[in-house]
């Protein structure tokens, strides 16, 4: 019995549920991490190597992400073990399904991820009646086609750039993903002068120092290509594009994509946090150690969280970029600056302000992370 709470701390997690349907291959995990300063949100997460830990994690960065960001919601994240490219019409009714096992749990609320879009989003709505990210036809904000994370992460990235020795225009850039984050990301830091120099998705990974075309490789996945479809640069091994020489590296993937056994291979002077939990302490510790500028994820990426919270209660699409900006901006300077005053890592510093909100609200309720 102890060992299903051998990942409970003090703040959570409050519930983790798992849904089990063999007739459909159903496997799925709900975690709801900590509801102390409202009823969660998170995305909906769809791979074929998922797991519970995984689920525990992301809920966790959640938790901290909401709290970090100031939005009265929790930490709460699921996920779903499957293949996202499978026929349309089974993982529709897996999704449905799924939601439908989660119907009574209101302290949590769905919304896109890796492996899932607005579309999923809908389904849910129609099958349960709650979930974020819907599409625009539905009167929701799609934040994955807005590149609402994309967004906050580019917002993140102009703020740190102020600690660093080098120019946003001309700086060389490297993407490790290319789906709702990595291509929005770029996108906006193209738009600035910056130069994309490497990307790989989950089939391949493209180099050329004399740029990337962001728009044209945007254009050749819209239309269900690859990375490994661009016409131009050289191609290489996924694991290579930790070695290229740049300026910002960009983790918007899988977790755990940087650790003690790659991390002194990067050669970028700034890593922001695209995915959720994409490197390990130990190369956190590392780059701190070396003098490279991390952004930690729950501060840098919340963009499209913060885009839910607006959705959730009836904003609109304009208010929720606005708030994207100004919210990030805000939190990405203070954690620097606490980082820099106490010379303690970003992470560190971020952490002490979000788990500070989250243990405030703690003492606040009956139940505490209820």
């Amino acid at each position: 019995m102890n060992d299903i709470f051998a990942l409970g701390d003090s703040l959570g997690p409050a519930k983790v549920i798992h849904v089990y349907q063999p007739h459909l291959g159903l496997k799925g995990v709900l975690v709801v991490d900590n509801v102390a300063i409202g009823p969660s949100i998170g995305g909906l997460r769809m791979a074929t190597d998922v797991s519970a830990v995984e689920c525990f994690r992301l809920a966790r960065a959640m938790t901290l992400k909401n709290a970090m960001a100031g939005l009265p919601h929790g930490g709460g994240k699921s996920v779903l073990c499957a293949d996202p490219q499978m026929d349309p019409k089974k993982k529709e009714l897996l999704i449905r399904a799924f939601a439908h096992a989660l119907r009574n749990e209101t302290d949590y609320t769905f919304g896109p991820d890796m492996g899932t879009n607005e579309d999923c989003m809908a389904w849910i709505k129609d099958e349960i009646g709650r979930s974020l990210g819907l599409p625009l036809e539905l009167g929701g904000i799609p934040l994955d086609k807005i590149g609402a994370t994309g967004f906050g992460l580019y917002h993140a990235i102009k703020v740190a750039i102020e600690y660093c020795d080098f120019d946003l225009a001309g700086a060389r850039l490297v993407v490790q993903g290319f789906g709702a984050v990595g291509s929005h990301v770029a996108r906006f830091l193209s738009q600035k002068g910056v130069i994309l120099v490497g990307v790989g998705d989950s089939k391949a990974t493209i180099h050329d120092p004399n740029g990337i075309d962001v728009e044209e490789l945007i254009r050749i996945k819209a239309g269900g290509g690859s990375v490994s479809d661009y016409p131009r640069g050289g191609k290489l091994e996924s694991e290579r594009l930790i070695d290229l020489d740049c300026d910002i590296w960009v983790p918007a993937a899988r977790p755990d994509i940087l650790h003690k056994d790659n991390i002194h291979r990067l050669k970028a002077k700034l890593v922001a946090q695209g995915a959720n939990i994409p490197l390990t302490s130990q190369a956190e510790q590392y780059l701190h150690a070396k003098g490279v500028l991390n952004l930690p994820d729950f501060v840098a990426n919340a963009g499209g969280v913060i885009c839910a919270a607006v959705e959730y209660r009836g904003g609109s699409q304009a208010t929720a970029m606005e708030e994207i900006r100004d919210k990030i901006s805000a939190n990405v300077r203070t954690m620097l600056e606490e980082a820099k005053r106490k010379n303690i890592l970003p992470r560190e510093a971020a952490l002490h302000l979000a788990q500070h909100r989250v243990m405030k609200a703690m003492t606040l309720k009956r139940w505490e992370i209820f």
